[in-house]
């Protein structure tokens, strides 16, 4: 990425903050990571860690758009999409987690990991997002991989 890039991936998603400026400090100079809430200008969908390493390598596909910002959380094995935000929005599946509006998000800033938080794909600066629809696709061939996978790892 350009250095327009990380300036314009770090002011938008510092404005999804009540105070931009703190949550600049914040990564610059306290703990690194900022708490920022959904549904104003993103959502997330948190999977488990190893379906959403899949699904993000689904997802690099030379005829699909370069995935939206993903996040992952080592400490707690999972990967986190960032989608348009839709309050109607009715994700199902095992271990599926949706933060929406009133939820509130960890994240480091685009230019370095924080802790256990690290950009997978780090936000453009253009509000760039993942489609809900290419994104359900990739998860459910993803899912069907690691179904067929599982009981062969197992034996």
């Amino acid at each position: 990425m350009t250095n327009t890039m990380w300036m314009r991936g770090i002011e938008w998603l510092a404005a999804a903050s009540a105070d931009p400026r703190a949550c600049k400090w914040e990564w610059d100079h306290g703990e690194g990571i900022a708490l920022l809430e959904a549904g104003r200008f993103w959502d997330v969908l948190s999977v488990p860690e190893r379906l959403g390493l899949l699904t993000l390598d689904l997802l690099w596909r030379p005829e699909l758009p370069v995935p939206g910002p993903t996040l992952v959380d080592t400490a707690a094995g999972r990967v986190g999409f960032f989608v348009p935000p839709d309050p109607s929005a009715s994700w199902v599946g095992a271990g599926l987690r949706y933060a929406g509006k009133g939820s509130w998000v960890a994240v480091p800033p685009p230019y370095r990991p924080a802790r256990f938080l690290e950009w997978l794909v780090p936000p453009d600066g253009t509000g760039a997002l993942h489609s809900p629809g290419t994104l359900e696709d990739a998860l459910r061939q993803a899912n069907a991989t690691l179904t067929v996978l599982t009981p062969v790892q197992g034996q």
